[in-house]
């Protein structure tokens, strides 16, 4: 994998020079092929550090998956829930569940994984002191609101819902119904954690030690992860090559540039310019398949302006003045869907998905558009500021295509303008100090194929991932109610309730599903994406 490292110097000194990029460096090892062989991936540099309860993004997430293994996993086909360190789940009342975890595995570092590695790695998550991004996903586990109460002081340290039977076994005892919850289990928060993790927690994180089927060899946060495969790995899923490097590019054409050049073997985001291109440039090592994927945009209700009765006018004529169809059929060459609700394709009728929830307010009508606009008072400060992050995604080409339209629909041309902020870290960081001076993108990569993670993480009261700090008493009281729903279908229905109200207020605008899109080097066979848009790294093989 590493056989052209000067051709690959040279590429990256040749686009340092039309664009600002950050080219990955790394070692020399790993040239061979075969199960020995390493593949090397474009990358971003996740927010946070590579904790499983304090990353909730896709760059970090990606990592997680090949580190750690946890009660269930995902199909990489079909995205099913299915049993992996979980040797079974028992309930009766949807409330106490009895989880016997599989014997015989043990982290890369020889500790074996027990029940306690799991119940200890949940009560770090949970704890308010350790400040975990996904604490939340903890919170229908009873004894949270002492852990992790919403104001005040925590007065306990441990979840009373959670008890350490023996080695194989531990209860967990829910604070309500919730019928689906042994299908959460196999998103990386709810990962075990080696007692490494607790003792020396700085050296962990510098080099994170799991139980998945690759180690990190080597982390350099803006330049490279290396990962190796473990060969002790004691699961069935082992790793086809030797190892995944993954470099990080501020400029994912500039990935591109490196792949077709023969210095990169996989870029799992083709930027939107090259589109018209990539069919020629890599016939069928090119993947254009539909994934648990949407893109929104988002608002700051802690800005007033934006909180206010009539500003849902507002949000809907704004999404009544975008031309989806336009923006998909030309700057993404139909890789991308016009949304039609707030899911997900993939999710299926069965699942939630709806073609007609949305209706007429994610059709483009321009008179419409401007009359809403102007009956709920105006766009708050006059314009519409759209914050995106510059680095990744192609997400200038789309914004400013996306302000076009809704200028030409209100017939200013000033109505919408992009805001790019540098970097997808210094993004998420300003989203999350409620810091946006404006509506923002926000992109929703499922973390389980379930209605309800496309709909509770996002929009009920301060959800893990509800960034503008939306909250409804509706919505909330319906999701409630679904959870504690045991029959799957009137669940789905009640979800879909719950969606409607998302839709009337329009919390967030729907713009388009997307479809996960990657490129690879003639080096690498085998290449997938799962139904997250990840690829599926561990069956990647190299000649």
């Amino acid at each position: 994998m590493r056989g052209a490292t000067h051709a690959r110097f040279a590429a990256c000194a040749v686009a340092v020079a039309l664009a600002a990029t950050a080219c990955g460096g790394g070692s020399d090892s790993g040239g061979g092929g075969g199960a020995d062989g390493i593949v090397k991936s474009s990358w971003g540099d996740p927010q946070n550090p590579l904790e499983p309860a304090n990353t909730n993004e896709v760059q970090g997430g990606k990592v997680l998956d090949m580190l750690f293994r946890g009660l269930k996993r995902y199909n990489a086909k079909t995205g099913a829930a299915e049993d992996m360190l979980a040797e079974k789940i028992v309930t009766t009342d949807s409330v106490n569940f009895t989880i016997t975890v599989k014997d015989g595995w043990t982290f890369s570092n020889g500790e074996k994984v027990t029940a306690k590695s799991f119940v200890d790695a949940w009560n770090y998550g949970a704890q308010l002191k350790n400040n975990q991004k996904n604490a939340y996903f903890f919170g229908y586990i009873d004894g949270y609101a002492q852990v992790h109460p919403d104001t005040g002081q925590a007065t306990a340290q441990t979840l009373s819902g959670l008890k350490v039977v023996n080695d194989q076994t531990f209860t967990v005892k829910l604070n309500q119904k919730f019928s689906t919850f042994p299908d959460t289990l196999g998103y990386s928060a709810f990962s075990p954690l080696p007692q490494a993790f607790f003792d020396n927690h700085d050296t962990w994180l510098s080099k994170p030690i799991g139980n998945g089927p690759y180690t990190v060899a080597s982390y350099a946060k803006g330049s490279q992860l290396s990962m190796r495969t473990w060969d002790d790995y004691p699961g069935t899923d082992k790793a086809q090559n030797g190892g995944i490097d993954l470099i990080v590019y501020t400029d994912n054409n500039t990935a591109y540039t490196d792949l077709t050049a023969g210095n990169l073997d996989l870029v799992d985001d083709v930027p939107a310019a090259q589109l018209k291109n990539v069919s020629a440039d890599l016939g069928d090592r090119y993947i254009n398949t539909p994934a648990g994927i949407i893109q929104t945009i988002a608002f700051p209700y802690y800005d007033k302006a934006w909180d206010t009765p009539n500003a849902a006018k507002v949000r809907t004529g704004l999404s009544m003045a975008i031309n989806r169809q336009q923006i998909t059929d030309t700057i993404f060459q139909k890789t991308r869907t016009p949304a039609k609700d707030w899911t997900s394709p993939v999710l299926g009728a069965d699942g939630g998905f709806s073609e007609t929830l949305c209706g007429t307010a994610c059709e483009y009508n321009p008179t419409e558009a401007k009359k809403l606009v102007t009956e709920g008072g105006g766009i708050p400060g006059g314009q519409l500021k759209v914050s995106y992050n510059a680095d990744t995604g192609s997400h200038k080409e789309w914004v400013d295509a996306l302000c076009n339209s809704i200028n030409n629909a209100l017939g200013n041309d000033q109505a919408c303008v992009g805001n790019p902020i540098g970097t997808f870290a210094d993004f998420r960081n300003q989203i999350g100090q409620h810091k946006m001076p404006g509506p923002f993108r926000a992109g929703w990569q499922m973390d389980y194929p379930l209605i309800q993670n496309f709909l509770q993480p996002l929009y009920y009261t301060n959800a893990s991932s509800n960034d503008g700090l939306w909250t409804n008493a509706e919505f909330d009281k319906l999701v409630d109610k679904a959870n504690a729903e045991t029959d799957t279908a009137k669940a789905v229905e009640i979800f879909q309730q719950a969606e409607e109200v998302v839709r009337d207020q329009m919390a967030a605008i729907p713009l388009w599903y997307q479809n996960g899109s990657a490129g690879y080097s003639e080096r690498v066979s085998n290449v997938a994406l799962n139904p997250f848009s990840v690829p599926v790294y561990n069956e990647i093989k190299v000649s």
